[in-house]
């Protein structure tokens, strides 16, 4: 597998001009997959303008100055991705990852108070020894419960960095969501139906809204309102 990257082969998610410079930051195996994640340092410098050139990224990266999800990063390759949180202590701001209505990453300024929180979706449950369950979640990590109170695609809202649940967001009728993929991405929906197909085909949510998707594409993120603010094209 090639450690280079050219701009013009760079995912979709990448809100850079594609034409100004050849090459590009490949991300670092980590907890987003390429094609939905930015890497830190394309982050820092292209998208926020923290720097003009990547030995200063890198710098500023490797002095410590930076953290996702409240834990300090200095892998300047390391993959950012939806909903993650990028905080930096000495400018006093911080920023979470979303997706804008052309489906692209968009670091959105929020308060320090928000910065303490994200939402992560619950990709699969198992069984561990001892009978415990455990909780895999959209962004790499794992939460062990007690109870098998949770679903597949629910969302928990968890505080940073120590993982403790705050709240939870179920997949159902009335409860808000973010499309996170396909031809609605970047949307906020109320969802009026979740409908289970037969066969190999995916399960469908259907909107209030009028348009409809299948579950992987589906991110509740409130129950009556949204606890994100939805990015706009425009900013950053």
């Amino acid at each position: 597998m090639s450690k280079h990257m050219k701009r013009l082969a760079s995912p979709r998610v990448w809100s850079i001009p594609k034409k100004n410079r050849i090459w590009a930051v490949k991300q670092s195996p980590g907890p987003h997959p390429i094609e939905r994640s930015v890497p830190l340092l394309i982050l820092v410098r292209d998208m926020l303008g923290y720097c003009d050139t990547a030995r200063e990224g890198r710098r500023i990266i490797g002095d410590r100055n930076i953290l996702i999800d409240g834990r300090i990063v200095t892998d300047y390759k390391m993959p950012v991705g939806f909903m993650d949180v990028l905080s930096i202590p000495k400018a006093k701001e911080n920023f979470r990852a979303l997706l804008d209505t052309r489906g692209k990453i968009r670091p959105i300024r929020i308060s320090k108070d928000r910065a303490k929180w994200k939402l992560v979706r619950i990709e699969n449950i198992t069984t561990i020894k001892g009978g415990k369950t455990q909780l895999n979640l959209h962004d790499g990590r794992n939460i062990l419960v007690d109870k098998k109170r949770y679903k597949t695609g629910d969302v928990l809202k968890i505080e940073l960095p120590s993982q403790k649940i705050l709240n939870s967001y179920a997949l159902e009728k009335g409860n808000v969501a973010i499309i996170i993929g396909g031809r609605h991405s970047g949307q906020i929906g109320t969802i009026e139906n979740y409908k289970v197909v037969r066969g190999p085909k995916p399960n469908v949510v259907e909107f209030k809204e009028g348009f409809s998707t299948i579950r992987d594409h589906v991110f509740v993120v409130g129950m009556k309102s949204p606890e994100i603010t939805v990015p706009e094209v425009s900013i950053v």
